[in-house]
């Protein structure tokens, strides 16, 4: 699966950097100076981290091989992108990546199975979308509704209010 880590927005300059729309929490690591990117489109990469700095609240990159503004306009909008391979888990019991929880057995506090994890919503909260037999049901991600996560199980548990799955 792949994850997106930034996109490229406009030019800074004349000698080929341009704006990064972060989508990491691990900058340092996915921007670091060698670091290779892959792009979507597959077509405008893969890209090699050349240099990164922070100019007024905003990641600057240039790309191996990107030396002009022309050049780096034609790479505005792409897509950075690893695999979900290259991220390590957690040390933290308590938090989770996307990727290990899409593909998880929901089950009640009760035992009984209702969908699976479908995909992670990241807005004003996150939510979780539940793949049930009555269709997708959105699920605060919050202990009180999600008291057990079993990556190794495959399970997640739902202590999920009255009507939610019915």
């Amino acid at each position: 699966m792949q994850l997106v880590v930034g996109r490229i927005g406009k030019p800074h300059g004349i000698r080929g950097d341009v704006t990064i729309d972060v989508r990491t929490d691990d900058v340092d690591t996915r921007f670091a100076p060698g670091a290779a990117l892959a792009t979507d489109p597959a077509a405008a990469g893969p890209l090699t981290v050349d240099t990164a700095r922070w100019h007024s609240g905003r990641l600057v990159v240039r790309f191996a091989g990107v030396s002009d503004r022309n050049r780096a306009e034609e790479l505005r909008g792409t897509w950075l992108v690893i695999d979900s391979s290259e991220i390590l888990p957690s040390s933290d019991p308590d938090v989770f990546h996307d990727q290990q929880l899409v593909g998880l057995e929901v089950v009640t506090t009760a035992g009984e199975r209702v969908g699976t994890v479908s995909e992670v919503l990241h807005h004003a909260q996150e939510l979780l979308v539940i793949d049930t037999e009555h269709g997708d049901r959105l699920v605060p991600f919050v202990a009180a509704l999600v008291p057990e996560i079993d990556i190794e199980g495959g399970r997640l548990v739902v202590d999920p209010p009255g009507g939610l799955f019915d």
